[in-house]
């Protein structure tokens, strides 16, 4: 009879050669990454193999029934995932409520679960939801606290860090926001979990990197989706997207059109066409090498840097502000022009600079209506609660369908007589058009 061991996020199993493994010397043993501990397990019984399995060490935990009453479609989302065999991700828009389908699937296991989140901001909301929703302790991994609980979270950051301390603790792993899953380094904290079970969650599935591929491999094929469009009215607010042109002043227009023709004739002296993501990113591993390609770069970024902050948006801001009582997010693309809004319209800033207490404290303010108005850059695209915030507006932003999808999710918790609206500004004949264009068939 041989013995399934786990080790720093492997599956030993001695002189068996189970699914993914490979001979260890060292170890003396067959050695598979932890996620193929399911697998092994189904390869060792089909195979009538004897074995003993000593592989996870679950956190001693109590009945876990929770205190929620689900919507239909979460119901339908949590078969779907059931129908998977326990494994697969569930894409609802921002609002529909992905971690009352987390809830649902915690309290089906009825197993120590480890929830593993981006922010801190994200940790502590969940922290307190599953407190509410078992009547538990929740164990938290991040921002400097570590402790471990029959339910615990954590972030990215810290569960990368721990994974082969505590990838045989949990038998439930759910990824919130798996969309960052696949980024370099976040891979191996599924890689080296044992959960058999896993579930993904958000509302933007695809990446512009096309690393979403590697998500059946890590938790499991999409199993079920709900789009805004098909949930907007009834299980979210209402909401209209608009679109506000301005003009770039004489100065801006004359250094725009520079430097966008200095980038297009590189890329027609070159024979290139700027068509996905994949081909931008091609210049830019380009631009390591070819001088000219780098020039032509970093003319195309004065030009996009002109558009995206045209200091005729500020007086467009400044009229919708002035016309609406709605509580309001201002969203833009880099930091600069955050502080710049801060000082000239007198309203709190948050970025990734922002400290954390400080960021708290803004946010707690805006829910209880002390703030009307926040301006922020990528820091606030997922992650903040704020149910009554009706108005969005886009000052710059990249074409990522996945960042226009966040920012318009912020604005959707249904609240009874609200109508959302997200207004994009858009600075007139510049690529900001076609860029607006691109994020918006997302819808």
């Amino acid at each position: 009879m041989i013995t399934l061991r786990y080790y720093k996020g492997t599956i030993l199993s001695g002189n068996v050669h189970i699914p993914h493994s490979t001979w260890d010397r060292t170890l003396n043993s067959y050695k598979a990454l932890g996620m193929y501990y399911r697998e092994a397990l189904n390869y060792l019984k089909e195979s009538g193999i004897p074995f003993q399995d000593n592989v996870m060490d679950p956190v001693p935990c109590p009945s876990l029934s929770a205190d929620v009453l689900p919507r239909p479609y979460q119901v339908d989302a949590l078969y779907s995932w059931e129908d998977a065999g326990r494994r697969g991700v569930v894409v609802l828009p921002t609002g529909a409520g992905k971690t009352h389908v987390g809830i649902l699937a915690i309290q089906q296991v009825n197993a120590p679960t480890i929830v593993v989140v981006p922010t801190i901001d994200l940790m502590e909301q969940w922290r307190r939801r599953l407190s509410l929703a078992f009547s538990v302790e929740v164990g938290a991994y991040g921002g400097g606290e570590e402790t471990l609980g029959p339910l615990t979270v954590s972030t990215y950051d810290s569960a990368y860090i721990r994974a082969e301390e505590l990838g045989n603790k949990f038998p439930l792993i759910i990824f919130d926001e798996v969309h960052h899953l696949p980024s370099p380094g976040y891979s191996q904290i599924a890689e080296l979990f044992a959960s058999p079970f896993r579930l993904g969650l958000t509302a933007t599935y695809e990446r512009e990197d096309g690393l979403h591929s590697e998500l059946p491999r890590l938790v499991g094929e999409k199993v079920y989706e709900r789009k805004v469009s098909e949930m907007a009215g009834e299980h979210l607010a209402p909401f209209r997207v608009q679109r506000i042109y301005v003009d770039l002043t004489d100065q801006e227009g004359e250094e725009y059109r520079r430097n966008i023709s200095k980038f297009r004739e590189y890329l027609a002296k070159r024979g290139l066409r700027m068509r996905t993501q994949k081909d931008f990113q091609r210049l830019v591993i380009m631009s390591g090498r070819d001088p000219e390609a780098r020039e032509a770069l970093l003319a195309r970024n004065r030009a996009m840097e002109i558009a995206l902050n045209s200091s005729l948006k500020s007086e467009a801001l400044r009229k919708i502000l002035s016309e609406t009582d709605d509580k309001t997010i201002v969203f833009t693309q880099h930091n600069q022009l955050v502080y710049r809004l801060s000082r000239e319209f007198l309203i709190p800033a948050i970025t990734h600079e922002t400290p954390k207490d400080e960021r708290s404290e803004i946010l707690n303010m805006f829910r209880e209506g002390r703030y009307r108005v926040i301006v922020t850059s990528k820091v606030l695209d997922e992650g903040i609660d704020v149910p009554d915030a009706s108005l969005g507006i886009i000052l710059s932003g990249t074409g990522s369908k996945r960042e226009f999808i966040q920012r318009l999710g912020r604005l959707l918790r249904k609240v009874e007589g609200k109508e959302a609206r997200l207004i994009e500004i858009v600075s007139r004949s510049t690529a900001e058009a076609r860029t607006s264009h691109r994020r918006r068939s997302a819808i």
